[in-house]
């Protein structure tokens, strides 16, 4: 069964530059990483994953509509078994607090650091991967 990482954020140029980083974890079939523009869109994907496993969630939180941290509850009650990644411009306290109260594993700031990403998704798939 194929892993998947889900990656929430409603800005067209995160997948490219998702896909760019991990390209070869991608080409090499290690993980698959699909995207949502929208937390209405991210809901919907996590319902029905096929053949993949879901096995975690990075997410935007500045988003039109529902936000980030609005989804995050009902994230959370639909897969709790997903850890959920909020990735924000704005690390303030406040922010990374209501984030975690709210079910949030972690709170990544822009620019994303990559390296740290990685070292997440390696974290969640495991010596198997």
């Amino acid at each position: 069964m194929t892993e998947l990482v889900l990656v929430v954020d409603d800005e067209a140029d995160v997948e490219v530059l998702f896909r760019q980083q991990f390209r070869r974890d991608l080409r090499a079939r290690r993980f698959v990483m699909n995207f949502a523009a929208s937390a209405a869109q991210a809901l919907t994907r996590i319902a029905d994953t096929g053949e993949q496993t879901l096995v975690l969630i990075f997410s935007d939180i500045n988003m039109p509509g529902m936000n980030g941290l609005d989804m995050l509850p009902e994230m959370r009650a639909r897969r709790p078994d997903v850890p959920v990644i909020m990735i924000t411009a704005y690390g303030a306290a406040e922010t990374r607090r209501t984030a975690l109260d709210r079910g949030a594993e972690g709170l990544l700031t822009k620019p994303i650091d990559f390296g740290q990403l990685r070292q997440v998704i390696d974290a969640r798939l495991g010596p198997a991967a």
